[in-house]
């Protein structure tokens, strides 16, 4: 059973960057799919991004934000910028045996890091 742990989260003005970190543990990282999604208050939990097992392929549904990983750490980021205080979410990261860019594609999501953008 893998677990999946955000940090990173915070308080930052708008126009400014975060970047949030995935730390997962149990079944092997480097074969899985990894990605990242966010609930705002008062909405619906919305898919964010994606990678392949070997970080080489990439899709990200908002242009600011940025997927990457480390094998070799276990770990996954999310680096956003230009920061909106619509961006203001609970950031999640999730894992998938597959390529997908619905929620429904993934099997494990972390506990979320709480960003908040103040303008």
């Amino acid at each position: 059973q893998v677990q999946l742990v955000e940090s990173g989260g915070g308080v930052v003005q708008a126009g400014g960057s975060l970047r949030l970190t995935c730390a997962a543990s149990g079944r092997s990282f480097h074969n899985y799919f990894m990605g990242w999604s966010r609930q705002a208050p008062g909405k619906e939990r919305e898919f964010l991004a994606i990678l392949n097992p070997s970080g080489d392929w990439t899709y990200s549904a908002e242009g600011r934000f940025t997927i990457s990983r480390d094998n070799a750490k276990n770990t996954m980021y999310l680096e956003m910028t230009s920061l909106k205080p619509e961006d203001t979410a609970i950031y999640y990261c999730g894992q998938s045996a597959h390529a997908t860019l619905t929620l429904a594609g993934f099997t494990s999501w972390g506990q979320g890091t709480q960003v908040t953008v103040s303008s």
